[in-house]
């Protein structure tokens, strides 16, 4: 009999995981290189947001990161440069760096179904020189995570496609949802009040984007 899961339904090894599923096909394998060429480059020239994902002894993260189309520069074929703009400075993803150095990245581009994802290792830089390459609205960010590329492959559109995630007709309206200071409230019990904390917000972000 062939081995599938345990008797409540849990997959527990890889064996039963590899029994539920068809052994990936010749272009799923070969979409996988160690380095940017041509195609992905301009995919990654192309993409104004990219969610990096990392993990470290306080757990694991992953964090949306946005900025002008090619914003992730590429220095070379194996060496990606993401700036680490201004944020809420809990800085999780670049504790988690200083504990372990993989990094895993996923590029986004409006309108375009498939997405791009890199693999690799990386280091945080306080370069003069390279933080002040990166300034933009008159500020420099304080560190550059320089990424050595180890995997690159596309990720094909099945879940985009599926989720209509570009559709317009898709769009939620903004009014239907928890405000940022609804939500913080919720979180706070009330410690931080909702309504002072909206009217402040949009004004917070437009001073502190960069």
């Amino acid at each position: 009999m062939t081995e599938t899961a345990s008797a409540d339904h849990t997959v527990t090894s890889l064996a039963a995981l590899e029994a539920l599923y068809d052994a990936p096909g010749e272009a799923a394998i070969l979409k996988e290189i160690d380095h940017v060429n041509a195609p992905y480059r301009a995919l990654i020239e192309a993409a104004p947001f990219v969610v990096i994902a990392t993990g470290g002894a306080g757990g694991l993260d992953c964090s949306p990161r946005g900025d002008p189309a090619g914003f992730v520069r590429i220095a070379d074929e194996r060496t990606l440069l993401i700036p680490d703009r201004r944020g809420n400075n809990r800085i999780d993803t670049l504790r988690n760096l200083i504990e372990d150095p993989r990094i895993a990245l996923l590029f986004m581009i409006p309108g375009y179904d498939e997405t791009l994802r890199v693999n690799g290792r990386a280091v945080i830089s306080t370069d003069p020189a390279l933080t002040e390459s990166f300034r933009l609205d008159g500020k420099a960010p304080r560190t550059v995570i320089v990424v050595t590329v180890e995997r690159v492959y596309f990720q094909c559109s099945k879940a985009l496609v599926r989720s209509r995630l570009w559709d317009p007709e898709r769009r939620v309206a903004r009014g239907t949802l928890p405000t940022a200071g609804r939500i913080l409230a919720a979180c706070s019990q009330g410690r931080i009040a909702a309504t002072p904390f909206d009217d402040a917000y949009p004004a917070r972000v437009k001073a502190t984007l960069y």
